[in-house]
């Protein structure tokens, strides 16, 4: 699997393609996906600058195309070439509304991301998430998968590989010894104290008292040990579980980053909802990637978890939604991780990290996160990170999506 070339999208005419393609589309078979995951959403238009419009309105064979936007609730404007970066999957929701690179004309901004599964099932042809699929994962024998499996270094790698495939992720543990992630975590307080708000190499928040909080640094290969892990060989063994060649990226930063979870922030992005990691853009240019989380200390819902919705990762789904809140995905694979185990998913599996459920602990959640992509993948927009769109603010803090898209 390639990623296309850069200049080997062809353009779409919007006109044509709401009238004569989709129509096409519809009636060859995405209709039934686009009914999985539109059937609860409001009208919603999408126009061409302040020129031509088309309303998405939910129907029993899956939407209904209008001309115009008399009839939508939420009317989102946004340029011709992001238009086709959406259909192409080169462009997402989240990562045009960040940018500023739409404008909600009337109604709920927030409408543009829930639509986001049902505009992937009807461009792309990509199935809603299924839970009761999900549910029916088998192992490579043709057993009942258990999604929370942990395996060992020394565990069958058809199995892990197996694993990987289907449910998007994989957890190992024992992973690396005790003297080595002390090593690592010296060099994160170092990477602590080094780091500056506004330096558009970390990640600020604000506790409800306003004290500062440091939450994630993207610049740990800059530190030897951390560097290391791009190329130690255990961590290799891991990426090449994956059914493609896969290649160190630099990503944010220079290719390695320090998560810091901290209890009751209450400003900032210290915290995630579900999401994908290419959920800002470049889907199609840079998927699968292959992301590595390596825990410096330990990992459970009390100091801050990282969960994983099982086979989620070739599915659309909706993103932005908190895991506590009530339309949250049920069914998360989660793992109580221990200093020295790692887990690698692919970059469109949906996961969160939700806040630590305590706030008196002494320690929380420290991860080492680096990752992998085909050596052709490449950023559209011509960047090093599609997340150079969330570093808005003077004082370091990663604002909400609900707060960008409210200023839209």
């Amino acid at each position: 699997m390639a990623a296309p070339a850069p200049g080997s999208f062809p353009p779409i005419d919007f006109e044509h393609y709401h009238r004569t393609e989709l129509p096409g589309l519809l009636a060859a078979g995405r209709g039934a996906l686009v009914a999985k995951a539109a059937r609860s959403l409001a009208p919603l238009a999408l126009r061409i600058g302040a020129g031509s419009a088309f309303t998405y309105r939910p129907a029993a064979r899956g939407v209904e195309i209008s001309a115009g936007d008399a009839g939508a609730e939420t009317v989102i404007e946004l340029d011709a070439g992001d238009w086709q970066g959406l259909v192409h999957e080169l462009e997402a929701a989240a990562g045009l509304l960040y940018a500023g690179r739409v404008r909600c004309a009337r109604g709920k901004p927030m409408d543009f991301m829930a639509w986001e599964p049902a505009l992937r099932a009807l461009y792309q042809g990509r199935p809603p998430y299924d839970a009761a699929e999900a549910a029916n994962l088998r192992d490579r024998h043709g057993r009942p998968l258990d999604p929370e499996t942990a395996f060992a270094p020394a565990s069958d790698r058809e199995d892990m590989a197996h694993f990987l495939r289907t449910a998007g992720y994989l957890f190992q543990r024992g992973v690396f010894d005790r003297e080595e992630i002390q090593g690592f975590l010296a060099e994160s307080e170092e990477l602590r104290a080094e780091a500056r708000k506004g330096d558009k190499l970390s990640w600020w928040g604000k506790d409800g008292e306003g004290r500062e909080l440091l939450c994630r640094v993207t610049r740990a290969a800059s530190k030897p040990h951390l560097a290391s892990l791009r190329s130690d060989p255990r961590i290799q063994a891991l990426v090449e579980l994956s059914d493609l060649r896969l290649v160190p990226t630099l990503g944010e930063g220079n290719g390695v980053t320090v998560i810091w979870k901290q209890p009751g922030v209450a400003e900032g992005m210290g915290d995630l909802p579900w999401h994908r990691d290419c959920g800002l853009g470049g889907h199609a240019a840079m998927c699968p990637t292959l992301v590595c989380s390596v825990f410096l200390t330990e990992a459970s819902p009390e100091t801050g978890e990282l969960i994983f919705l099982p086979a989620s990762w070739q599915s659309a789904c909706v993103q932005a939604v908190h895991a506590g809140d009530p339309d949250a995905p049920r069914g998360g694979a989660h793992f109580r991780a221990r200093p020295g185990d790692v887990s690698i998913h692919y970059s469109d599996t949906l996961h969160a990290a939700p806040p630590p459920a305590r706030s008196d602990l002494e320690h929380y959640r420290t991860s080492a996160i680096l990752s992998f992509a085909r050596p052709d993948a490449y950023n559209h927009r011509g960047q090093q990170s599609y997340n150079a769109v969330l570093h808005e603010r003077s004082d370091g803090q990663i604002e909400h999506l609900a707060v960008m898209a409210a200023k839209r």
